[in-house]
């Protein structure tokens, strides 16, 4: 990554860093496979299907695109669609202890990190899952300030700029002494942008939202990596950017 790859404006220096949860410390596909398996056990509990029938199946539904309606979709593939069962597998879906594990780097970086900055988390999402997730991963001590966007309320979610001047009230910081690292360009980076923070994003190859594209400029980060690896060398240069078309593009 070269210093031309960031356009500089004039600002305060860098003092908290302020992270995503899914797809930015960890892949979310991996939390997706890990509540399916723990459906499928549940389904094999109540109904007697084999739970490697059932995973599978789910699987396969994830790979082609379905979001969102999975479990309806799989009960209706079998004749059994009912409300109160879909909620039930959401619940045991969302109630589930995460097999998951932090993406390569992110606890060494955080460590790291931890000794320069003041390290935030921004997340949305069911809080008891969000904070299962979190401990699952090993990563709660690695935080200064976390806010779960939901304790605010439903309309505090992201693109809603409260999370993070929750957070950045928590840090004691300025948006202009921070930096948001997220992934998802649909909500991650126009209420941070809009209160003054610099932002970075992760784009995972295997990230969900990888191949998404911002909808408009203010949408877009500021800067894009490929992994965590590079905010090590991109931080202590980092005040403000200007995206320009898709958003700069540094390498790993």
């Amino acid at each position: 990554m070269s210093r031309s790859s960031l356009t500089r404006i004039a600002g305060r220096e860098l003092r908290a860093v302020v992270f995503d949860l899914d797809d930015t410390l960890y892949l979310e596909q991996d939390y997706v496979l890990s509540g399916f398996r723990a459906v499928a056990g549940w389904a094999e509990r109540r109904w007697l299907i084999p739970a490697d029938d059932t995973y599978q199946e789910l699987r396969r539904l994830f790979r082609e695109g379905v979001r969102g309606d999975t479990f309806d979709c799989w009960l209706r593939g079998r004749g059994m669609w009912r409300k109160r069962t879909v909620q039930q597998m959401v619940k045991v879906y969302r109630g589930h202890n995460p097999q998951i594990r932090p993406s390569t780097g992110v606890p060494l970086l955080l460590v790291t990190l931890g000794r320069q900055y003041r390290l935030g988390l921004v997340s949305d999402g069911p809080p008891q899952a969000q904070q299962r997730k979190l401990a699952a991963l090993g990563l709660v001590d690695r935080f200064h300030a976390i806010v779960w966007s939901d304790e605010l309320g439903l309309k505090a979610r992201k693109p809603s700029p409260r999370p993070f001047k929750k957070v950045l009230g928590d840090l004691a910081v300025s948006a202009d002494e921070a930096v948001y690292v997220g992934d998802n360009p649909d909500k991650d980076f126009l209420g941070a942008r809009r209160i003054g923070m610099a932002t970075v994003r992760i784009r995972h190859p295997e990230g969900l939202y990888s191949s998404r594209e911002p909808a408009t400029p203010d949408h877009a980060s500021h800067v894009e990596i490929t992994s965590v690896s590079a905010l090590s060398d991109l931080l202590p240069r980092i005040r403000r950017t200007r995206p320009a078309g898709k958003g700069h593009k540094s390498g790993r």
